[in-house]
């Protein structure tokens, strides 16, 4: 669908988002990020010329920040409803915790709530209305904060967080804020101001209304020159993420979860750090200051190897930097408590009444319990540890639980053999810390099986029918079901 367009501005806006929609399957929908905003409202305006209503899906993000949230939210649905889009919105809570940015809180929990709203209305691009002039301020606070190349790379046009459900573009990053503007005016369009974009109190609002104004005037082509400098510092991260790949690739263990200590420590501070912040990346970690990347680094070469994990004192985002038998990773939790006293994630709940069931799907878990039959010509059968009376798993309701510290099992059958704690069983057989963030099988309330250790004895009978049926239960993370 093609619209024809009166002014220079409109005929910019509809030709970028031509050549974005041309990049794109033929008759996939586009979600776009819808504020009520100028930016956004000539966004999803001009997307409806270009792709029609029936492609494009309103995404709103309600913060609850402004006693105007509500009026937003029904101006954003009326404006969408005006066009012929579907318009659907979520609900988000922004952290006010002390020493937390809202701005970042704010800015964290709508791009979550925007891949949720994707996830559910299937739609695999979102748009957003990012243009030059937000460019050029992402770039100054970046420089003004002191970060690296990531952080002087900005805004990329397009971008695919690792997870998201949709491919992030920004058509009009080229774009000036003026034209957005003169767009707006020759549509006669109707936005909301959110007050809060006055407020001087906030970084990027100062810069917008007290420092980019003097820099025009002085330095009119300051917008490009920054973009040429965010486009540098891309490619020069591209590099160093290129030389991470290759340094990981030797010093990755256990599917990238865990680091080799000897081999991290053995490469020099500047490539150590660059792969300490590629891998934080990769588990979905917010980027840390070079301050506690390089406390890190130093607390991991005096620690050694075969050394104390405990005496690591690194927290970041909700974890806990630990080395464990030449191994380092993150561990839910603080530093200053014990290592692994409990699950790392508590989940709900599930139960199952068994019934012959060859697998239980646990999507909490990411994973599937495996109930395989034991075969009866087996002469061994009867005998083997990890064999189960199909009367066991059928007196009692099984579930699956999280940890929640001090579980103890029998794991011989020898006469007077004690019941031992999860923790010392998983130390002791070097289970690293997250390969026992796993479900519990109870039957009843007594605990049945453990991946990564077996079955408790202690539930078992003394003497079950040697003839009776028996089945083996396997733990399978998703990613190992065929």
């Amino acid at each position: 669908m093609t619209s024809t367009a009166e002014s220079p501005a409109e005929r910019l806006i509809i030709e970028a988002l031509g050549i974005a929609l041309a990049a794109l399957p033929a008759n996939a929908r586009v979600a776009i990020a819808f504020s009520g905003g100028v930016d956004s409202s000539v966004l999803l305006d001009a997307a409806v010329r270009v792709a029609g209503a029936s492609r494009c899906l309103a995404l709103h993000v309600h913060h609850g920040l402004s006693a105007n949230a509500d009026a937003w939210l029904a101006h954003g649905e009326a404006f969408a409803r005006e066009r012929g889009v579907e318009f659907a919105a979520q609900r988000v809570e922004v952290s006010r915790k002390p020493g937390v940015s809202v701005e970042a809180a704010a800015r964290d929990a709508r791009y979550r709530a925007l891949d949720a709203l994707c996830a559910a209305h299937g739609v695999h691009f979102l748009w957003l209305a990012q243009h030059a002039d937000d460019q050029a301020e992402t770039v100054l606070l970046q420089l003004l904060r002191g970060a690296g190349l990531a952080g002087l790379a900005a805004m990329a046009p397009e971008f695919s967080p690792p997870g998201a459900a949709a491919t992030r573009m920004r058509p009009l990053l080229h774009l000036l804020r003026a034209q957005i503007e003169q767009y707006a005016s020759a549509r006669a369009l109707r936005w909301i101001d959110d007050e809060s974009n006055a407020d001087t109190r906030y970084a990027r609002n100062a810069l917008r209304h007290q420092v980019t104004p003097a820099l025009t005037v002085h330095f009119p082509g300051f917008r490009d020159a920054l973009a040429r400098t965010a486009s540098h510092a891309a490619s020069a991260q591209r590099l160093l993420d290129d030389l991470a790949r290759i340094d990981l690739s030797t010093v990755s263990r256990d599917e990238g979860r865990a680091l080799s200590h000897d081999a991290l420590v053995a490469l020099d501070d500047d490539r150590a750090l660059n792969l300490l912040r590629y891998w934080m990346r990769l588990q979905g970690f917010v980027s840390a200051s070079s301050a506690r990347l390089g406390d890190a680094l130093r607390q991991l070469r005096e620690v050694g190897a075969g050394g104390d994990g405990h005496r690591l004192r690194i927290d970041h985002a909700g974890h806990a930097l630990r080395s464990y038998r030449g191994l380092v990773y993150w561990e839910a939790g603080d530093s200053n408590d014990p290592a692994d006293e409990a699950a790392l994630i508590d989940r709900e709940t599930g139960e199952l009444a068994w019934q012959g069931e060859a697998t239980w799907r646990l999507p909490q878990w990411r994973g599937t319990f495996v109930f395989e039959a034991v075969d009866p010509a087996d002469p061994n059968a009867a005998d083997s540890d990890d064999a189960i009376p199909v009367s066991v798993l059928q007196r009692a309701l099984l579930s699956a639980r999280s940890r929640s510290g001090g579980e103890r099992m029998r794991t011989s059958d020898a006469p007077g053999a004690p019941r031992r704690t999860l923790k010392n069983l998983f130390q002791e057989r070097g289970i690293p810390a997250w390969k026992r963030d796993v479900p519990l099988l109870f039957i009843g309330d007594e605990l049945l099986f453990v991946p990564s250790l077996g079955v408790n004895r202690a539930a078992l009978p003394a003497h079950a029918p040697p003839t009776e049926a028996r089945v083996r239960v396997i733990w399978r993370e998703d990613w190992l079901i065929a």
